[in-house]
């Protein structure tokens, strides 16, 4: 019966919870990948200036 209920918290708590950090992770380098590569092949355009 114990272990019953442990799966039952692995799938509905755990599973979720780890599954939404790890894609916040993966959202914050993406971000940050994307916009360092946008400053770099972009170094001379006004438009950086008004972003900041």
């Amino acid at each position: 019966m114990a272990g019953a209920v442990i799966m039952v918290v692995v799938l509905l708590v755990v599973i979720p919870v780890g599954f939404l950090m790890l894609a916040a992770a993966l959202t914050v380098l993406m971000g940050w990948l994307l916009h360092r590569n946008g400053e770099v092949t972009h170094a001379g355009s006004e438009l950086l200036k008004l972003n900041r």
